[in-house]
């Protein structure tokens, strides 16, 4: 791994690069204006492939390998779907990157399309992001105006058109099914695999789903090489990975790092988090999903697939939750099992009433009236999540609740004997010797 820090995806952070005038000054569209169209669709996915660019929403499934799943010379329009929903919490990287470098998923985007074949996009914005969206729109009329959009561009006969669709504040549209359906018009709910998107996704048509980060690398790729990029970060994953770091560091903010640059670095380092404020009790590396990481483990962690994956948790989309010793895991537990109920679609069965079980017994252990085996009750629950649910949030619930439990369980005890030792002192003080007699 490279330890020189390169800025792939927030090289234009802070330099007014929504402009469109500014953002040619930093070089942009210049891969557009240049080499793209002398490329074939199959040169561009090679090229993709041999970064190891892998996605960036969470999965950190390879892009290349995704995009050549879509199938060729089908009497069907190709669409491409931008997920930038960014509902979990601890989440906010693509945000700032729609934000400050519009401009820059545009022309990933316009890359993507002429790969794929693809004459229309849609970008799925969270519909919360208001000033988001306003600047994602005012991009796109520049690009049109320019003539980076629209009909033949740059004289080569190739057309493109990018749409921004507001969704409705709904954490499941974040999963691609789903956000296909609720981009229709429908009730966003997922949908049984297969047919995978790629196949049939909107509109019963091939569509590739990919994240704001992911599509913002592939200029970079193009301009640099793909052997430069999947230099920056690992053997098994090239580049670098935006994190969005929040909680107990005195620095909270978003962060372009190699992949594989270790945890403890991530928080401590000057040009990052700036370090920990109080003692380190535990962090949450991936969103809100991802298993929770001890002090001791996060120790031995570093920022990559296989490291996460080793010590039982998911690298996830990069937000890096820091929670020190002042805080207590009962009410951070029992307020995930708030937000995983509430956004329950209500499709399956076992995430549907299971999700509100496992929320109504952390209420119950937070409210001081919990009881012995409510913690077993919840691991049982959260096993039986997994692999009977269309998607994974129940599934994520299941690991946040087994994590936080197994790892800090003497805190979630000591709520349960609170309620015992009031049930003893209450018995006690109703019984006086001689009442009956």
């Amino acid at each position: 791994m490279s330890t020189e820090t390169v800025k792939v995806c927030t090289a234009n952070f802070g330099k007014g690069a929504s402009d469109i005038s500014v953002y040619k000054q930093l070089g942009g569209y210049s891969c557009v204006s240049s080499k793209l169209f002398d490329l074939s669709q199959f040169e561009i996915i090679d090229i993709v492939q041999r970064s190891g660019l892998r996605g960036r929403g969470g999965a950190g499934f390879p892009t290349g390998l995704k995009w050549s799943f879509v199938p060729r010379n089908t009497d069907k329009p190709v669409y491409i779907v931008v997920n930038a929903d960014e509902g979990e919490p601890g989440t906010f990287k693509d945000h700032f990157l729609m934000k400050e470098d519009p401009h820059r998923l545009i022309e990933g985007l316009t890359i993507a399309a002429w790969a794929l074949g693809s004459r229309t996009a849609y970008i799925y914005v969270r519909g919360e992001f208001l000033s988001c969206i306003e600047t994602l729109n005012k991009a796109i009329s520049e690009a049109y105006q320019a003539g980076m959009l629209g009909e033949n561009i740059g004289g080569t006969g190739f057309s493109f058109d990018i749409f921004v669709h507001r969704g409705a504040g709904a954490y499941i549209c974040g999963e691609e099914t789903a956000l296909i359906n609720s981009l229709e018009g429908k009730k966003g709910q997922p949908r049984l695999k297969p047919p995978f998107p790629a196949v049939s996704g909107a509109w019963n048509s091939p569509t590739c789903v990919n994240n704001v980060e992911t599509l913002m690398a592939i200029p970079w790729i193009l301009e640099n090489g793909p052997e430069a990029y999947a230099a920056l970060g690992t053997l098994q994953a090239g580049g670098t990975k935006v994190f969005c770091i929040s909680g107990d560091v005195k620095k909270p903010g978003v962060y372009e790092a190699p992949l594989g640059v270790p945890l403890m670095e991530l928080l401590n380092s000057p040009q990052y988090a700036g370090g920990i404020e109080g003692k380190l009790k535990g962090v949450i590396p991936g969103g809100s999903s991802c298993p929770i990481l001890t002090a001791e483990e996060c120790e031995k962690a570093t920022m990559d697939y296989e490291s996460m994956a080793s010590l039982k948790t998911m690298f996830g989309s990069g937000a890096v939750m820091v929670i020190n010793e002042t805080r207590d895991m009962v009410p951070l537990l029992k307020s995930l099992g708030n937000f995983y109920a509430h956004e329950s679609c209500g499709q399956c069965t076992p995430c549907r009433d299971g999700a509100g079980y496992v929320q109504r017994i952390l209420q119950s252990i937070h409210k001081g009236e919990g009881h012995e085996g409510d913690l077993e009750l919840i691991l049982s629950l959260s096993e039986q999540f997994d692999g009977t649910t269309i998607c994974p949030l129940a599934p994520s619930l299941g690991m946040a609740s087994t994590a936080f439990i197994q790892k800090y369980r003497s805190e979630f005890e000591s709520y349960i004997q609170k309620n015992k030792d009031k049930k003893a002192s209450r018995i006690s003080s109703t019984f006086r010797p001689g009442a009956f007699w």
